[in-house]
């Protein structure tokens, strides 16, 4: 396989690479600190840029990246901004992956299993020492950007740390994380964070119209995406929203379910081909159980993720008491889907599995809909 056909695994399947994105929508102000911290000399060797999946972290980084890297000077302008010419010199360069002064480090390809390794390993940070004595011949600012931190195993991580701990001149390392909680405390210490915020429906319209997937159907993509343009991007292409609806007609009449209807759902996660069916599905179910435990706590959600949905939500989770339940649900069959994909249960059996309890969760929860059916 040719490096032009391993897959990246920074990037959205049907999305541009964040270093192609040229608008950053609805990170204003993480855009405003990181250049008011430039403006004002105090530019952090390291920078944990944080926030939930496909909300722009990784655009962010690609700017900043490409900002540091033209040598623009913010402190001149009126109006700061990340902005670069695209026909700049090291913005084409950084454009053709071909920049020597920019390190990408994210998980690599294994050439015996044909697949992206599933962490980052410790030789892909042991290459920034070569990196760095060969970039810095031309003593220009170095940027390492590091996608997604999460996925450091721990000897990568150590390394990182060292790098962090004793950075070298002029150098910047972007460390992307969607869960910073999993990094190392002291990684974490050792730099400042740039905080990404969930989209709002206006954002995430225009990040989807950029990536290529202007949608009309903006109040489920805006329910169910939860602000990540990444997810409404994969929600797309898999047609989530119509699985979703599925999920919801086959819970409509709960405490009982539509048993023809869970078993359509079931089986359309067998046979070849239909991996990416099975996991959005489990994905799916996930959510629908989060939304049914946020509604007790919070009411009926303003925005539906499927025509029904917010009446079928107030009626399986009316207070607090309820959304305990379903919240405990989630955390149960969220551990039984990572047990059944481990040991390649069969995806229908799983999937039935889940569904009727939800079906005996409900009849616990809802004795007055038991008694009236």
């Amino acid at each position: 396989m040719s490096d032009d056909d391993i897959p990246e695994p920074d990037r959205i399947a049907g999305a541009p690479h964040p270093r192609e994105t040229r608008v950053l929508y609805g990170q204003a102000k993480a855009e405003a600190d990181f250049l008011d911290a430039f403006g004002a000399g105090r530019l952090h060797s390291g920078w944990l840029i944080t926030g939930p999946r496909g909300v722009g972290k990784a655009t962010l980084a690609w700017k900043i990246a490409t900002f540091l890297l033209a040598g623009q000077e913010a402190g001149l302008f009126d109006d700061p901004s990340l902005e670069v010419d695209p026909e700049h010199p090291d913005a084409r360069l950084i454009q053709s992956g071909a920049h020597p002064r920019l390190s990408v480090i994210r998980r690599p390809w294994d050439d015996k299993t044909k697949k992206l390794k599933t962490d980052i390993t410790v030789d892909a940070v042991r290459n920034l020492k070569t990196f760095f004595q060969m970039s810095a011949a031309d003593g220009g600012r170095r940027v390492v950007i590091v996608d997604a931190a999460d996925e450091l195993n721990r000897n990568a991580a150590n390394a990182i740390l060292k790098e962090l701990e004793e950075p070298p001149a002029n150098c910047t390392i972007l460390l992307i994380a969607h869960q910073p909680s999993r990094l190392l405390p002291t990684i974490r210490s050792r730099c400042r964070e740039l905080r990404c915020m969930r989209l709002n429906a206006d954002d995430l319209q225009g990040a989807l119209a950029q990536a290529g997937h202007p949608s009309d159907q903006t109040e489920s993509l805006a329910a169910l995406a939860g602000g990540s343009a990444g997810d409404a991007i994969r929600l797309l292409n898999h047609d989530g929203l119509a699985l979703y609806a599925e999920l919801v007609k086959t819970f409509d009449k709960l405490p009982r379910i539509d048993r023809p209807s869970a078993l359509r759902l079931a089986d359309a996660c067998v046979g070849r081909g239909s991996d990416v069916r099975f996991g959005m599905t489990l994905d799916l179910i996930d959510l629908f159980l989060s939304r049914a435990a946020r509604a007790g706590l919070l009411g009926e959600p303003s925005a539906q993720g499927a025509p029904g949905e917010a009446r079928l939500l107030a009626r399986i989770a009316p207070d607090d008491r309820t959304a305990r339940r379903w919240a405990q649900l989630q955390q149960d069959l969220t551990d039984r889907s990572r047990h059944g994909r481990a040991v390649n249960l069969d995806p229908a059996a799983l999937i039935l599995d889940m569904v009727f309890k939800i079906e005996e969760t409900a009849q616990a929860t809802a004795p007055s809909l038991k008694a009236a059916r």
